[in-house]
C-alpha cells in the first residue's frame, strides 16, 4: 500500500532540498560493491572510524550506520526493501545528507534552532493525528526502531538546517506569488474522484525483510482471511475486525479507513475499492503486499481544490524549488570553507556534471512540483 509508512518520513522539502542527489529509493548503481568498509586511518579502538571531517563536521561510521538501519527498516516496512547493491548508494546520500545538516547547524542562530524544534513538534503531532492514535503511533516508531526523542532531535535538527536555508538564501514566498501559481495552473488542483474505505490486510511479506512468506504460511493467511470476510459480511463491526486483525500499521488503529483519489493505491485494491457499492464489502483482493476484504464508506466526486486548502503546499512547494536552484552552489562553498573531506573513498559520490551543470543524479530543477491537495 503506498499509504503505509509515510507519515513518519522526514518531511519532502526537507530531505528533497539537504540531500545533494538522487533519493535512496531510485535505482542503484548496479556494478556498486557491498556495504563499504570503513577507512581505518582514523579509527579509535572499536574501529568507530571517522568518515568525513571537516571545521565543525565530524561524521563516524557509528552514526551513519545507526541512519543506514533505521532508513533500510523503513523502507522494508514499507515494501521496499534495499539490496546490498544499493546499500552502498544510500550509505553515499545519506554520509552526505549528514554533512550538510552538520554545515548548516553550524551557521544556526538560537532563533533559528526555536523555530526548527517547534516545526518538528508540530509535525510529529500531525503524524500522531494522521495514525490515529498514541499506539499506532508507537508501532511505527518501533518499526523504525527509533524513539519519540530520537525523531523529534532528527526532526529539529533537519528543520533546523531548513530554517537557516531559508534565511541564507533569502527564500520569501509571498502570498502574491502562492495565488499567481495557484490561478496560473488550474490543471494542477483537480481533485479526482475519490472514495472513503476501510480495510484489513493480512500480510504475505516477512515484516522484516519484505521478503514473501512461504507457501504454507500463506494458504494459512488466506484460510484466517476467509473466515474474517465471513465475519464481515455476516454484519460484524468492521472497524472493529481491522483494529484486531489487520497488519497494516498505518491504518488498523483507525479502523482500517483510507481516503483516496485514483492512482494512488495497488491497482488491484483500487479497482476493487471504486467498484463496489456503499457499505459493500469487498472479495478477498490480492495484492503484492497480501490478501485484503475491503468495505466502502463513501464516494467523492472530482472537484477542485479550493485556494486556502493548497495555499500552504503551494508556499512549501515553491519554497523548495527556490532553495533547490541555490543548494548546490551554496552547499559546494560551505563545504570548500570548511575544508570537508570524505575519508572512505567508497562514500565519495561520483560528480560528472551533465548539461545541466548539476552533478551526476542530482534532481533537475524544474517547475514547482505540484503540491499535495488531499484533503487533511
Amino acid at each position: 500500500m503506498k499509504c503505509m509508512m509515510k507519515s513518519l518520513v522526514l518531511p519532502l522539502t526537507v530531505t528533497a532540498v539537504l540531500t545533494s542527489h538522487a533519493g535512496a529509493a531510485q535505482s542503484a548503481q548496479t556494478n556498486a560493491a557491498s556495504a563499504p568498509k570503513a577507512n581505518t586511518q582514523t579509527s579509535d579502538l572499536f574501529g568507530n572510524s571517522v568518515l568525513a571531517k571537516g571545521k565543525g563536521v565530524e561524521i563516524k561510521r557509528s552514526k551513519l550506520d545507526a541512519e543506514v538501519i533505521r532508513a533500510k527498516a523503513q523502507m522494508a516496512a514499507n515494501g521496499r526493501p534495499i539490496s546490498p547493491e544499493q546499500t552502498v548508494m544510500m550509505e553515499q546520500q545519506i554520509l552526505e545528507q549528514l554533512i550538510n545538516v552538520q554545515l548548516l547547524e553550524a551557521k544556526a542562530t538560537d532563533a533559528d534552532k526555536a523555530a526548527g524544534k517547534a516545526a518538528a513538534e508540530k509535525k510529529f503531532e500531525d503524524a500522531k493525528a494522521k495514525l490515529g492514535s498514541e499506539d499506532a503511533l508507537n508501532r511505527q516508531l518501533k518499526i523504525m526502531g527509533a524513539t519519540r526523542e530520537e525523531v523529534l532531535a532528527k526532526w529539529a535538527e533537519a528543520l533546523t538546517a531548513e530554517t537557516v536555508l531559508k534565511r541564507e538564501l533569502k527564500i520569501n514566498i509571498t502570498d502574491a506569488d502562492t495565488k499567481k501559481f495557484y490561478d496560473d495552473n488550474p490543471s494542477r488542483f483537480e481533485q479526482p474522484e475519490s472514495v472513503r474505505a476501510s480495510h484489513i490486510l493480512l500480510t504475505t511479506r516477512d515484516p522484516v525483510s519484505g521478503t514473501d512468506l512461504p507457501d504454507d504460511k500463506k494458504a494459512a493467511k488466506r484460510k484466517e482471511m476467509e473466515g474474517l470476510l465471513k465475519r464481515a459480511r455476516a454484519g460484524e463491526d468492521f472497524a472493529k475486525l481491522a483494529k484486531e486483525y489487520s497488519e497494516d500499521p498505518g491504518s488498523k488503529d483507525k479502523g482500517g479507513e483510507y481516503k483516496f483519489p485514483r492512482g494512488q493505491m495497488m491497482p488491484e485494491f483500487e479497482a476493487a475499492a471504486f467498484s463496489l457499492k456503499t457499505n459493500q464489502v469487498s472479495d478477498i483482493v490480492t495484492t503484492s503486499y497480501g490478501y485484503h476484504i475491503i468495505k466502502l464508506s463513501e464516494k467523492f466526486p472530482a472537484q477542485k481544490v479550493d485556494y486556502a486548502k493548497a495555499a500552504s503546499d503551494i508556499k512549501d512547494g515553491l519554497a523548495a524549488q527556490a532553495m533547490q536552484k541555490q543548494f548546490p552552489d551554496y552547499m559546494k562553498a560551505l563545504k570548500k570553507d570548511a575544508g570537508v573531506e570524505i575519508l572512505d573513498e567508497k562514500l565519495k559520490i561520483k560528480e560528472t556534471p551533465d548539461a545541466a551543470g548539476l552533478p551526476a543524479g542530482h534532481p533537475p530543477v524544474q517547475p514547482a512540483a505540484k503540491p499535495d491537495t488531499k484533503s487533511k
